[in-house]
C-alpha cells in the first residue's frame, strides 16, 4: 500500500467489518462552509466553476440550483425532533446537502466500489482500520444492488450467531436495507459494545427469510493461524491481506520449513482481502523474480501497471500445496490463489470465490471525507478479469447446512486427501 495521501486498497468495496466501509476519493479543493466570497457550502473549486461558468462542457447544472432553491423556499421537515427554534427552515446545515450531491454523484456510476464518505463515516474508517473496533464483525457488501455479507469473521459476534457468506440483509433493525448505501448500512450495523442489532436474512436454500440477533462486541480482526497437523499437513490460516500479513506469513513458513513438511494448506476462506501489497510479498514466496502476479488496467486513463514478483522463491517442485477458497475469498485472497493457480503452484479447493476484480483508490476529498472511487480491472496473470461470479476452483466442493450443523468440513476433508494422494 503506497504511504501516500491517495491510498490503493482492494478490499471489497465499501466493505463493513462490523461496520468498516472502504472508501476511496477523487481529488478537489475543499469544502467551505459559510459566507465568503463564493456560494455558500460549495467548495472554492464549485463556486468559481458556477460564478466564472468554468462548467465541464455539455452539462446542465441549472436544475441542481433550482432544486437548492426550491428547498431552500419550501421545504419543511416532518421529523419531530427537529427544532424550529434552532433551526426554523427544517432543512438543517446546507452541508450535509454538499455531501448528500457527492453521494448522488458518486451513486451514479452504478459502481458498489465507489462510495463516497462524509466525515462520520471517514471517522469510523479511519478508527477501524486500527484494528479494533466495537461492532459485529462481518464485511458487508452491496451486491447486484442488495446489502450482502460478503463473510463473518471467525469468532466474532457475527459468526458466532449463524451469520454466513452470501446472506442477503433485508433489514436491519426493522429498517429496510432496500436502496440503502453502505455509509447508511455502516451506522446501523455498528454500535457500543452490549447492545444488540437485529438482521433479517435471506438465505438460499431456506424457504423464508428470519431474524439473527447479533451483540456487539470490542473487535479484534485477527489475521492468521498456523500449525503442524497430525497428519503431517502444515495448515496456514490466512484471514486477511493487512500490513501486518506479511510479516506473519513469514514466520508461518519458517514454522513449515522447520516442520520438514512438504505438505502445505493454505486456508483463504472468508478472507475479504486487503492490502495489494501484502497478496503480492505472500505470492513472491512461490514465484520466481519477475513473474507477474496481478496487473492493473487502468483502460485508457494511463497504461497497465504490472506487479511482479519480488522471487522469494523458496520451494522446489516438491511442494504440493492446496488453497482453499469460498464465497468470502476475495479482492487480494483471489488475487494470491488466482495466481498461484495459474502458474500451477496450488490447488484450488471450495466453491467460487467472490468476484472482486476492480481496483478503489482512497482520495481526500476534504480534511475529514473521502470517496472510494473505482480506478482500474484486476487481470490475472493470464490476462483476464477477475469475473463477476469469482475464480473457479480446480475442485469444487459445497457444503451444505448438514455438513455445518454436523460440524463436518468436506472441502478441508477433500484437500488433505488431495495433499496425502488418497
Amino acid at each position: 500500500m503506497e504511504e501516500k495521501s491517495t491510498q490503493k486498497i482492494n478490499l471489497i468495496s465499501a466493505i463493513v467489518i462490523s461496520g468498516i466501509a472502504i472508501l476511496v476519493a477523487f481529488g478537489g479543493g475543499v469544502i467551505l462552509g459559510g459566507k465568503g466570497a463564493g456560494i455558500p457550502g460549495m467548495s472554492a473549486f464549485a463556486s468559481d466553476a458556477i460564478l466564472n461558468n468554468h462548467m465541464p462542457a455539455g452539462v446542465d447544472f441549472s436544475p441542481v440550483w433550482k432544486a437548492w432553491e426550491v428547498i431552500d423556499e419550501k421545504y419543511v421537515a416532518t421529523k419531530t425532533e427537529v427544532s424550529t427554534t434552532s433551526d426554523p427552515t427544517g432543512f438543517g446545515d446546507p452541508q450535509r446537502r454538499v455531501w448528500g450531491m457527492i453521494q448522488g454523484l458518486a451513486g451514479s456510476l452504478d459502481d458498489p466500489y465507489t462510495v463516497f464518505l462524509p466525515p462520520r463515516d471517514a471517522e469510523i474508517f479511519t478508527d477501524d482500520i486500527s484494528g479494533e473496533f466495537q461492532g459485529v464483525g462481518m464485511e458487508i457488501a452491496i451486491r447486484n444492488g442488495v446489502l450482502t455479507v460478503v463473510s463473518p469473521l471467525k469468532g466474532t459476534p457475527a459468526f458466532n450467531a449463524g451469520i454466513k457468506s452470501a446472506d442477503i440483509i433485508l433489514s436491519i433493525d426493522g429498517v429496510s436495507s432496500r436502496g440503502i448505501d453502505i455509509s447508511d448500512a455502516v451506522s446501523r450495523i455498528r454500535g457500543p459494545k452490549g447492545s444488540i442489532v437485529i438482521l433479517e436474512i435471506v438465505r438460499e436454500g431456506v424457504a423464508d427469510s428470519f431474524e439473527i440477533e447479533v451483540t456487539r462486541d470490542t473487535i479484534t480482526i485477527p489475521t492468521l493461524n498456523h500449525e503442524l497437523r497430525g497428519d503431517g499437513i502444515y495448515s496456514i490460516e490466512l484471514l486477511n491481506f493487512s500490513a501486518v500479513s506479511p510479516a506473519l506469513f513469514q514466520n508461518a513458513l519458517r514454522g513449515f520449513v522447520q516442520s520438514g513438511s512438504d505438505k502445505l494448506l493454505l486456508d483463504l476462506r472468508g478472507n475479504p482481502g486487503g492490502f495489494l501489497g501484502a497478496s503480492v510479498d505472500i505470492a513472491s514466496w512461490f514465484l520466481p523474480t519477475g513473474k507477474v502476479v496481478v496487473t492493473e488496467d487502468y483502460g485508457d486513463k494511463q497504461s497497465p501497471l504490472a506487479h511482479r514478483s519480488k522471487g522469494y522463491n523458496i520451494f522446489n517442485e516438491n511442494l504440493k500445496m492446496v488453497i482453499l477458497v469460498d464465497g468470502g475469498s476475495a479482492s487480494a485472497s483471489e488475487i494470491l490463489a488466482g495466481a498461484l493457480q495459474h502458474y500451477g503452484i496450488a490447488t484450488l479447493v471450495g466453491t467460487h470465490t467472490f468476484g472482486k476484480g476492480s481496483v478503489q483508490e482512497l482520495v481526500d476529498i476534504t480534511s475529514d471525507t473521502s470517496l472510494k472511487i473505482t480506478v482500474a480491472r484486476w487481470l490475472l496473470p493470464g490476462g483476464d478479469i477477475i469475473p463477476e461470479d469469482g475464480i473457479t476452483p480446480d475442485v469444487v466442493v459445497e457444503v451444505t447446512e448438514e455438513d455445518i450443523e454436523s460440524g463436518n468440513d468436506p472441502q478441508l476433508e477433500r484437500a488433505v486427501e488431495i495433499l496425502l494422494g488418497e
